[in-house]
């Protein structure tokens, strides 16, 4: 026995060898960037005492900041070296399966048809329009490729005057979301002298065609708090503050209503709301508060036809939509059109002069119904698959009986419809054009039900490739999510994520507390203090498919962006034995100091979302799942963290910190890399090409670690 032991001894120190070897080849052994250590005590409210030793890295334009965030991308470049041509295969694969010539479906606003349109090797949308019909001569409004030629970063949009005589057009050349619009004579061709600089791109249009109403934020905080109105031919020095938001817990946002007779003010902050309007064409109009702020209570408005319109959360877990006459102010006269249920969360409206339409949620899927006011008659969309995405669409014109709405699932690329309401006749308008032989019949999707370890059921959503799907516990599988704000994250289609597939991966979605697909408390059950549900929803859900055979125990990635970077993080040191990798995106994993500092973008707002630190019991609940106040001498599992240097959402230092402190608590030897895009923000890289680099090197991540190589 004690020779057969040995010989099994032997040669299990001869395999692990023989590995060692092999992972010094694939990796180099290089020396991995390490930051300083300077203490920096932070004392709370409850005098509690931290030690952050990587507070020096929240200078963006320290010399020395700059340089360890060059050194780490250059470590990335290093380890991730023998994957350069697969990653430049993927790339090439991911851009094969772009049809690079290609333009969006037009929508028609009285005699114009916007469209916009992508040329052969361009980064950025060409803004374009056809007067009187289809057929007719183009206008160009925008080329975004002449715009952002040369630039780092580069985001625009675009849109016309009531008149369609004046295009706006936002702009955005470093990232962080301040945009500058200018305006362009469409008759001429000719811009105007009017430039308005640090604006958050959220503006409206008078009916008067001279009169353009815009946000700005807060220099430090972003925080979105100023309305202005400005004349067009007047300096911007002159323009009046329409309206200034003082509760530092609110963001402001503006709207035009449906009937266009009101300027619409929102200011939210996660769990509350209040709007304020006014006359859009009266200058004189003084704001009037709809219904007062109230905590815990969401509302939002529209106007139509004499009657104000109203998605409320009020005495409605899921939401429901009531009305006013406008001469009959005053919650006391809300009247119920779809009341609260239990099962359907109402997810928003368009209104119709014939018809109402409502969007819902059944059991994490979207359903779209058609109410006729004339007669109360009702009917619904149906979809036909087991997961898809599906919404309101654009749809300018109150007075058509035409709905425009989009549809894609897992299998199905993104499409457009428009369903005529009075006939039920439903007409497809475009399908995502996917090249490269996409054929939607060699992949599955599959809606299943993972039960966390309190009972609830949560919902899965899966999609894989029939021909390479064993289900015998060997498949390799991406799990992602979201799991905040009561974003509720849909099945959506990646022609991108085809790579993936087509190498034998699951993907999965986890639909988690802290999103809305199961309703109103479903976002309540993930957020404050229930926020760790959101963590052991996904990690439980990570079990049910390695015991449902769905993913292989030593081949399952996790992936999440933004605050699904903290589901990234807080999993990381809640479950590091559970996932061979894990790709954390933008990562908000500094909770505790972001929460206690209100100078910075994603604070006060978000205390409804978090806690807030002021708060004891919230405070300490925070603490408990920081991700990087959390991280403990033990072994991690391979890591890839991204970010943006210019990120005006999640700050670039806080995936840096947690970066350089799991450097020196980790225990093990697998791959720790920290991607920094030193010319973007939060949404990574700006052009439609660029940005599948970014995705290509996370694809090769995975990839590698599970020895695909091609």
């Amino acid at each position: 026995m004690k020779t057969i032991k040995m010989v099994g001894l032997v040669f299990l120190v001869s395999v692990l060898t023989q590995c060692q070897k092999s992972v010094e080849q694939k990796y180099p052994q290089v020396n991995a960037p390490v930051a300083e250590i300077k203490p920096h005590e932070i004392t709370s409210k409850h005098g509690d005492k931290r030690v952050d030793n990587y507070f020096w890295l929240r200078h963006r334009e320290d010399t020395a900041v700059v340089n360890y965030l060059k050194a780490e991308n250059k470590y990335l470049d290093t380890m991730m070296a023998h994957t350069k041509a697969f990653q430049e295969k993927l790339f090439l694969e991911m851009k094969g399966r772009i049809k690079e010539k290609d333009e969006s479906v037009p929508y028609k606003i009285d005699d114009f048809y916007y469209y916009t349109r992508v040329e052969e090797g361009g980064e950025y949308p060409v803004y374009c329009r056809k007067k009187g019909s289809l057929e007719g001569s183009e206008e160009i409004i925008a080329n975004g490729n002449e715009m952002g030629k040369g630039r780092g970063y580069f985001s625009m949009f675009a849109s016309a005057s009531p008149n369609h005589n004046i295009a706006t057009l936002a702009v955005d050349t470093v990232g962080r979301r301040f945009y500058t619009l200018s305006f362009k004579d469409m008759l001429t061709g000719k811009m105007l002298a009017d430039r308005i600089p640090g604006t958050t791109g959220n503006f409206e249009w008078a009916n008067n065609n001279k009169t353009v109403f815009y946000s700005k934020q807060d220099p430090n905080t972003l925080r979105a708090d100023k309305i202005y109105r400005h004349e067009l031919g007047t300096e911007t020095s002159k323009d009046v503050l329409v309206f200034l938001e003082k509760d530092q817990t609110l963001s402001s946002y503006i709207g035009k209503s449906r009937s266009k007779k009101f300027l619409i003010i929102q200011s939210v902050r996660t769990d509350a709301s209040v709007v304020q309007f006014m006359e859009i064409d009266n200058n004189k109009s003084k704001l009037t508060v709809f219904e007062p702020l109230k905590e815990n209570v969401q509302y939002s408005v529209d106007h139509l036809n004499g009657k104000f319109y109203i998605r409320t959360n009020a005495d409605a877990t899921n939401y429901r939509l009531a009305f006013l006459d406008d001469n009959k102010m005053g919650k006391e006269n809300w009247k119920d059109v779809v009341p609260n249920r239990t099962d359907k969360f109402l997810e928003g409206f368009e209104l119709f002069n014939d018809f109402l339409v409502v969007q819902e949620t059944f059991e994490g899927l979207a359903h779209i119904r058609m109410i006729k006011w004339a007669d109360q008659a009702e009917h619904s969309i149906d979809f036909g698959e087991a997961a898809y995405v599906a919404g309101i669409g654009t749809n300018p014109d109150p007075k058509s009986t035409m709905l425009r709405y989009y549809y894609q699932s897992m299998t199905t690329p993104s499409s457009q419809y428009d369903y005529e309401m009075i006939t039920k006749e439903k007409k497809l308008l475009k399908e995502q054009e996917v090249p490269g032989g996409f054929d939607r019949t060699n992949y599955q999707t599959e809606r299943v039900w993972a039960t966390a370890r309190d009972g609830v059921k949560v919902p899965v959503s899966l999609v894989y490739r029939k021909d390479k799907f064993k289900k015998d516990g060997t498949d390799p599988c991406l799990q992602y999510a979201y799991g905040s704000y009561g974003f509720s994250m849909p099945a959506y289609f990646s022609s991108s994520r085809l790579s993936l597939l087509d190498r034998g991966f699951v993907f999965a979605i986890a639909h988690i507390r802290g999103g809305q697909e199961m309703g109103g408390q479903w976002y309540e059950d993930g957020k404050m203090l229930k926020k760790k549900n959101t963590f052991n929803d996904f990690i439980d859900v990570s079990e049910y498919l390695i015991n449902e055979k769905y993913a292989s125990k030593e081949k399952l990635f996790a992936n999440g962006g933004s605050a699904g970077g903290l589901l990234m993080g807080a999993i990381t040191n809640m479950r590091p034995d559970l996932y061979k990798g894990i790709v954390a995106d933008v990562p908000f994993v500094d909770v505790m100091s972001t929460m206690e500092d209100e100078t910075i973008p994603l604070t006060t707002g978000e205390w409804k979302e978090w806690g807030n630190p002021n708060v004891k019991e919230e405070y300490d609940y925070m603490l408990s799942y920081s991700p990087y106040d959390n991280v403990e001498k033990k072994a991690y599992p391979n890591l890839l963290v991204t970010t943006g240097l210019q990120d005006s959402q999640v700050q670039y230092w806080e995936p840096a910190k947690w970066v350089a402190k799991l450097r020196t608590m980790k225990t093990d030897k697998n791959l720790l890399l920290l991607k920094t895009n030193m010319e973007a923000g939060h949404g990574g890289a700006s052009g439609r090409f660029e940005s599948l680099k970014e995705e290509a090197l996370m694809y090769a991540f995975v990839l590698d670690l599970v020895g695909v190589k091609e």
